[in-house]
């Protein structure tokens, strides 16, 4: 039986960092992975790389550019005819990236000698682990490892009474493979995934729906920023309608039928596509979690500690298996942390400087509390905001919808949120998180020099009105 120093199950972002930082540090490391690609190889990356963060963005910036072209450059006096959409070229250029990036993978596992164990994985006694084949080339094994590392990430929630079957209804991996533009689209979901993914077909031509169960737009936004993107995503002719039901979904021939409650009663939309977008669930079914004695929480989440060890000795989960956010980038932060205290280092993850992002156009981003949170918290705190209508930069962009917030404490200054909807968002955030990380206040993001004109001015013209500074509004 092969043994190793470290056995990381999947090979997401959670997952292949954490081999690769394993590897790094001297650790014989293996990574198995299930994954199978549309090419049906093996492919690494998980969700995100395959089917999720890295596709999505691609079809974000297509869709940007068409919209721009058709919509927008007209006020930059630009103007075009005769511009055609070519939805295949798009999915193929997305599924060029998709390739790029995996394959890059696969050669960092080689330089770095991680071995890739290419099965589906189920735990043993005794730190072992069974690699099931998938593929009729896969080898069935059982290796030994001194210290396990779950990363096998989560998978789409589904809802009762609509059947997701790969055509006329499709979860959000399925939306990212659509060779025309349905000419009404129906979401279900008006989270993080539905938002995107409504985003780019709308842009794209398509009349979107978006049913969404939550009385409360964007409930994990801060009130004020989630009020500002409701308002200019209806402005862009999204469809949300909150407060929803859906109490079936039946697909015919070529088009799929809706029926959905709310507060006025009972409602049927006629879509010719429907994405399920509801969220996502912990990948946890096939470990044999209960034989070996792995604990979870009430919600199927593997448990764990602030430092990703489960109940079991030497066995860790990161990741979205693990509470807290799914965010690839809080896996991977969990994984090299993982990896460097296996290695006897001091490492850690500070969770309250997690940013996240919502890659709408503009972009959403925040990090830290929202004012609702420290309201709860009865804790006193400081407002700046700074709307985009008052920047430069935003003006000569045509770009003039959205602002910038910081919250601070009222008696230390020390910041305690920074939310965000504006272009770049995804990069501005950047500063907040650094300013967060060494515990800076207001004062210090007001007294940075920010280049002009600039969408970063927006942070510090926020930061100065945290104290009624304010210069350009």
């Amino acid at each position: 039986m092969k043994k190793y120093d470290v056995v990381v199950i999947g090979a997401g972002p959670a997952g292949y960092v954490c081999a690769l930082r394993c590897a790094q540090l001297g650790m014989i490391t293996a990574c198995v992975d299930a994954w199978v690609g549309k090419d049906g190889k093996h492919a690494l990356g998980g969700t995100c790389l395959n089917v999720g963060c890295i596709p999505s963005k691609a079809w974000l910036e297509s869709s940007e550019h068409y919209y721009m072209l058709t919509r927008k450059l007209s006020a930059h006096g630009i103007r075009a005819s005769e511009i055609t959409l070519d939805v295949p070229a798009m999915a193929g250029r997305k599924d060029k990236v998709v390739k790029n990036l995996t394959d890059g993978i696969e050669f960092l596992f080689k330089k770095n000698k991680v071995t890739w164990l290419k099965g589906k994985a189920s735990l043993l006694p005794d730190n072992q682990v069974h690699i099931h084949p998938v593929l009729e080339d896969d080898e069935e094994m059982t290796v030994a490892a001194k210290n396990i590392v779950i990363a096998t990430g989560s998978v789409p929630r589904d809802i009762p009474n609509v059947q997701i079957d790969g055509e006329l209804i499709v979860d959000s991996s399925g939306a990212l493979d659509f060779q025309s533009v349905p000419s009404r689209l129906c979401v279900i979901g008006a989270g993080v995934i539905g938002l995107e993914l409504g985003s780019v077909w709308k842009r794209l031509g398509s009349e979107v729906i978006l049913l969404e169960a939550m009385d409360s737009f964007l409930a994990m936004a801060d009130e004020q920023i989630a009020k500002e993107a409701r308002k200019e995503f209806d402005r862009q002719g999204l469809d949300i309608r909150l407060g929803t039901r859906v109490m079936s979904a039946e697909a015919d021939k070529d088009h799929v039928v809706v029926r959905y409650q709310d507060g006025e009663g009972d409602h049927t939309i006629d879509c010719e596509k429907l994405i399920v977008a509801v969220g996502r669930k912990p990948n946890v079914e096939a470990l044999n979690a209960s034989a070996v004695g792995l604990l979870l929480d009430e919600r199927g989440y593997i448990h764990v500690d602030d430092y990703c060890m489960t109940n079991l000795p030497n066995m860790y989960a990161i990741g979205d298996a693990v509470r807290g956010p799914m965010l690839a980038h809080k896996g991977q932060e969990e994984g090299v942390m993982v990896a460097e205290r296996l290695a006897g280092e001091e490492s850690f993850v500070n969770f309250d400087s997690v940013p996240w992002v919502i890659y709408t156009m503009p972009e959403i981003a925040w990090v830290g509390k929202t004012e609702k949170q420290l309201k709860a918290a009865a804790r006193k705190y400081n407002v700046g905001v700074f709307p985009l209508s008052a920047s430069g930069r935003a003006k000569a962009m045509e770009e003039t919808s959205g602002l910038v917030k910081v919250i601070a404490d009222a008696k230390t200054d020390r910041i305690l949120g920074v939310h965000m909807i504006a272009p770049s968002a995804s990069e501005l955030i950047a500063e907040a998180v650094v300013a967060m990380e060494f515990a800076a206040c207001s004062e210090d993001l007001a007294r940075i020099v920010h280049a002009h004109p600039s969408i970063s001015e927006a942070v510090h013209e926020a930061a100065l009105d945290v104290h009624g500074r304010g210069l350009h509004r």
